[in-house]
């Protein structure tokens, strides 16, 4: 497996013009891309939002404080999630690696 890996990106190079190897490990690339931002930040959601509805729970009182900075944290969570989103697009679409 990491043999392939080595050895595809000369391969791309070295076939010239009518390679596909570029496009197909771009898609590729893409799909990781996409993929680990989604699971990354769903993990991450998942546990904070755990830990907010633990501290509500030990201190009612500071229930709006938390869930403040919880909405903020979960933004920004997200916005990673954008960007793999916005890289997986960059790949497919607008490939700087295709001339």
């Amino acid at each position: 497996m990491s043999a392939a890996a080595l050895v595809a990106p000369t391969a791309a190079h070295a076939a010239g013009e009518g390679s596909v190897w570029i496009p197909a490990l771009s898609a590729v690339g893409a799909g990781f891309a996409i993929g680990l931002a989604a699971i990354g930040s769903g993990v991450g959601q998942g546990i904070a939002s755990g830990r907010c509805i633990d501290g509500i729970s030990r201190q009612p009182e500071v229930a709006d404080d938390l869930r403040g900075v919880l909405l903020l944290s979960l933004a920004f969570m997200e916005s990673l999630t954008i960007y793999g989103l916005v890289i997986a697009l960059v790949l497919l679409f607008a490939n700087p690696l295709i001339k």
